[in-house]
C-alpha cells in the first residue's frame, strides 16, 4: 500500500493506527453483524464509543468537572456565530483580537449578532505577528482569539491574561498540538479536522459559569445548554466521525500523550524553520520568529515560477498540500501531530535538492 507525505492543511494527516483500526471493524463492528457506520446512536455499542470519547478528551485536554465537552456539527464557522447568540444577549459586547482570515470570519459573525470590538490587528503588518498591545474592554462578555492562524502561519504561544472577562479560544488548527492549561478559558471550541478527527468533527468545552450565562431564548438547536444537557445526542451526532475522533485519542494517549506529542511538534518546527533560515534566502518566511506557528509554516520562493516548479515536483515526489491560499505566500507545509518528523525530514531532503538544481 503506498500513503503519501500527507501536509494537507485540513482536513490532515491521521495516524494510520486510527485509520487501520476502523477498517478492520468497518463491517462487523465488535461482532454485532453490521457496520458503526449504520448503527443508532441509540445503541449500547454505540454509547459505550461515545463516553469513551469523552473520557479520553477530558483525560488529556486535564480538563476540570466544571467545563462541559459537547460534540457538535457545523464546524467552528457554525460557533462563528453561535458564541455571541449565547453570549451577547442584552446589549453585552465582546472583544475580538484579528490575526487573520479566520478571526475576520468570527467577527463579521458576531458583529451581525452584538457588539463586537477589535480591539487589536496585526492586519497593516500582513498579519505576520500576533498582537502584544491589547486594550481590554472593561466588562466585556468575553476575549476572542484564534490561537493558531492556518493560513496567516502564527500561533499564541503565551495567552493574554483577561483578568475577569472570560477568554474564548479557537483551537480549531492546534487543539491538542502542545501542553495547555484549559482554565485560562471559558470556552475552547475545535472544527478539529487536523489534529483530532476526520472532517466533521466539531468539538466545544464550556465552562459552568459562562453555560449559566448562555441566553435561554434561542432556538433549541443552537442553545448550549440543549448539548449539554443530552450530552450532545440531542439530534442524531456524527457517529463516526466520533468514533475515529476516540481511535486518535487513544492512539495519542499510547504513544505517550500530549506531553510526547508537544516534544515532537516543537521538534518539527524547529527542524523547519532552520532550514528555511539558512537557505540563504532561497526559501523565506516572513513570520515573526517568536510567532511562527508549529502547525502551519509558510514560506516563499523567488519567484513565483520557481514555486509552481516546486509544487509540481513535490506532487511527483508524493508530497502532497504544500500550495497556500492566495491571502497568505505562496506555500504553504502543515505539520499536525500525525505528520512524523520522518516526513519532514524527506520533504527537507527534497527541498534541499531542488535549491541545488534550480537555485
Amino acid at each position: 500500500m503506498k500513503r503519501v507525505h500527507n501536509f494537507y492543511p485540513g482536513p490532515g494527516a491521521l495516524p494510520l493506527e486510527a485509520i487501520e483500526y476502523a477498517q478492520n471493524e468497518l463491517v462487523d463492528f465488535q461482532g454485532t453483524g453490521m457496520s458503526l457506520l449504520e448503527m443508532s446512536h441509540r445503541s449500547t455499542a454505540y454509547q459505550e464509543v461515545h463516553d469513551e470519547a469523552y473520557a479520553l478528551l477530558r483525560e488529556l485536554m486535564e480538563l476540570p468537572e466544571n467545563y462541559h465537552i459537547m460534540f457538535l456539527q457545523g464546524g467552528a464557522s457554525l460557533q462563528f456565530a453561535m458564541l455571541p447568540m449565547n453570549l451577547l444577549a442584552g446589549g453585552k459586547v465582546a472583544d475580538y483580537i484579528d490575526t487573520g482570515v479566520w478571526s475576520t470570519r468570527a467577527i463579521t459573525e458576531a458583529k451581525i449578532v452584538g457588539q463586537a470590538n477589535v480591539i487589536a490587528s496585526s492586519k497593516d503588518d500582513d498579519y505576520n505577528h500576533v498582537p502584544k498591545d491589547l486594550p481590554f474592554t472593561p466588562g466585556a462578555a468575553y476575549v476572542h482569539l484564534t490561537s493558531n492562524n492556518t493560513i496567516m502561519g502564527t500561533q499564541w504561544f503565551k495567552y493574554p491574561d483577561t483578568g475577569d472577562v472570560p477568554l474564548i479560544g479557537d483551537m480549531s488548527s492546534d487543539i491538542l498540538c502542545r501542553k495547555v492549561d484549559p482554565t485560562q478559558f471559558g470556552v475552547i471550541y475545535a472544527g478539529a479536522h487536523k489534529n483530532l478527527g476526520p472532517s466533521g468533527t466539531t468539538i466545544v468545552m464550556m465552562r459552568d459559569d459562562l453555560l449559566a450565562k448562555c441566553d435561554p431564548s434561542l432556538p433549541t438547536l443552537l442553545k448550549y445548554s440543549t448539548h449539554v444537557e443530552n450530552q450532545s445526542m440531542f439530534n442524531t451526532p456524527v457517529t463516526f466521525t466520533i468514533y475515529m475522533v476516540r481511535n486518535v485519542l487513544r492512539h495519542l494517549k499510547a504513544t505517550g500523550g500530549i506531553e510526547a506529542m508537544e516534544k515532537q511538534n516543537f521538534a518539527k518546527g524547529e527542524l523547519f524553520y532552520n532550514f528555511l533560515d539558512n537557505s540563504g534566502g532561497y526559501y523565506t518566511c516572513p513570520i515573526a520568529k517568536e510567532d511562527r506557528s508549529i502547525m502551519n509554516i509558510v514560506f516563499n520562493m523567488p519567484t513565483t515560477e520557481l514555486e509552481e516548479k516546486f509544487v509540481a515536483e513535490a506532487i511527483k515526489n508524493d508530497f502532497i498540500g504544500l500550495k497556500n491560499l492566495p491571502q497568505r505566500g505562496h506555500l504553504r507545509i502543515s505539520l499536525y501531530n500525525s505528520v512524523s518528523i520522518e516526513s519532514v525530514r524527506t520533504v527537507l531532503e527534497f527541498m534541499k535538492e531542488f535549491q541545488r538544481v534550480n537555485g
